[in-house]
């Protein structure tokens, strides 16, 4: 007989790791599903779909605004699917449009599973929080993208975490980013990202100044923001912090060592992993386990 108990959504789940406030939610980024599997393998109970990866891995172009709704909303669906009960943050960019198109896109996240979505105030045409000349549109603007985001998910009766970033502080000034953010809160935001903090020492006044709002951090190496440590967000004030690169520069550094050492020493050896272990990586046993159970004779034998 099937259970009736309805399980715990993601989103629900996150919301009660957000009402800890003597803890800070931990997020590596990850984009695609082998990335994925590594952190839940590493014993993450929360990840990060990081926009970045994304347009990189799926389009093979750096991060300049070119991902479409469909191609972030595939990928998150496909992130979340993994393991449903493991709350996703997920990248939303701008909404890609007016109200009407940042509604559907929160209605698309919430279908897809996602516990929580971002939305920025760049233009449409955006580009990376930590690439120069960002270009913002009005606040109005802005609040109407949280707005429409906020009515949706009323509308919907399905819940969502609604995280507000403002990329003004490095054209506009702190009190003009605050303000947005505020702004934004008031009008259905859960969580404030503040997009290029430049010291420890702002990083601990805006968390201070957003009061009891929860606060994120976005740790990027290489980036405009100092690279705190977990500890050192906590001890600024950060209830989340996101590390988008993570798997990227990981990715990059060995991926490029293996094809050097393949092109310049003709050496295929790897790194010793082998590929049963990977293929154990991303749910191999459990996949075969699964098919056996449910009378299946493809794998009965072993594999």
């Amino acid at each position: 007989m099937v259970s009736s108990t309805t399980p715990e959504s993601a989103a629900s789940k996150l919301r009660s790791q957000l009402a800890n406030k003597n803890d800070i939610i931990v997020c590596p980024g990850v984009y695609d599903g082998f990335t994925a599997r590594l952190a839940l393998k590493a014993g993450f109970k929360t990840l990060y779909m990081t926009g970045a990866g994304t347009t990189m891995s799926r389009l093979g172009i750096a991060d300049l605004g070119v991902a479409t709704m469909n191609d972030m909303r595939d990928n998150a669906a496909m992130i979340a699917s993994i393991d449903p009960v493991i709350p996703l943050i997920a990248d939303a960019d701008t909404g890609y449009g007016g109200p009407l198109m940042v509604g559907r896109t929160t209605a698309a996240y919430i279908t897809a599973g996602i516990a929580a979505l971002h939305l920025e105030d760049q233009v449409v045409n955006k580009r990376c929080g930590h690439l120069k000349n960002k270009e913002l549109v009005d606040e109005s603007t802005f609040i109407s993208r949280i707005t429409a985001a906020a009515n949706m998910r009323a509308q919907l009766g399905r819940d969502v975490v609604i995280i507000a970033r403002t990329d003004a502080l490095a054209s506009l000034g702190y009190d003009t980013a605050l303000t947005r953010l505020k702004a934004a809160v008031g009008a259905g935001a859960d969580v404030a990202f503040l997009e290029g903090v430049a010291s420890v020492e702002e990083a601990k006044k805006f968390c201070g100044d957003m009061g009891e709002v929860p606060c994120l951090y976005n740790c990027v190496p290489g980036g405009v923001s100092p690279v705190l440590s977990v500890m050192e967000a906590k001890g600024a004030g950060y209830r989340v912090m996101i590390t988008p690169t993570l798997a990227l520069e990981a990715v990059y550094e060995a991926v490029e060592d293996a094809c050097r050492r393949l092109k310049d020493e003709g050496d295929a050896s790897g790194n010793g992993v082998g590929v049963r272990k990977l293929f154990e990586s991303c749910g191999l046993e459990e996949a075969v386990e699964f098919d056996v159970k449910a009378g299946g004779m493809g794998y009965e034998k072993g594999i």
